[in-house]
């Protein structure tokens, strides 16, 4: 085998890219029973109290849930209520009042920390509800 010198080395061309950054709503909803995961399911038809009560245990919990809701309006509050529930925030007034700047301004690390607490929104009306969450596809 012959031995490389300095001279007879040529530069390896790479590129170089950073990785795509992902959001807060990419692959999050889901069709009914799709979602594969077997942890707590959490129907949005519930009271604001007690999607906060929840939202605050499971937002300590190794488990993660799955969210279940027709309704895009509800979808984006349970976004924000997990986001606050993360943060310390106030969990009622993310509820109702969903921050969308805040949201959209998530580093990648925080929307990680938001994914790995609300691992699916499934619904049977995903047009709907995709719909209501393009507001935070950054688009």
């Amino acid at each position: 085998m012959a031995e490389q010198t300095e001279a007879t080395r040529e530069p390896v061309l790479m590129t170089l890219s950073a990785p795509a950054r992902r959001n807060v709503v990419d692959g999050l909803v889901r069709d009914v029973g799709m979602s594969g995961h077997a942890v707590p399911i959490l129907d949005l038809d519930a009271r604001d109290a007690e999607i906060a009560d929840f939202l605050a245990g499971i937002a300590h919990a190794d488990s993660g849930f799955v969210a279940r809701t027709s309704s895009g309006a509800s979808a984006l509050a349970v976004i924000a209520g997990t986001a606050a529930a993360l943060c310390g925030e106030d969990i009622r007034a993310a509820l109702s009042n969903p921050d969308i700047a805040f949201l959209n301004a998530l580093k990648p690390p925080a929307v990680e920390a938001v994914r790995s607490v609300l691992l699916a929104i499934e619904t049977e009306a995903a047009t709907q509800v995709t719909a209501a969450l393009s507001a935070l596809t950054g688009s």
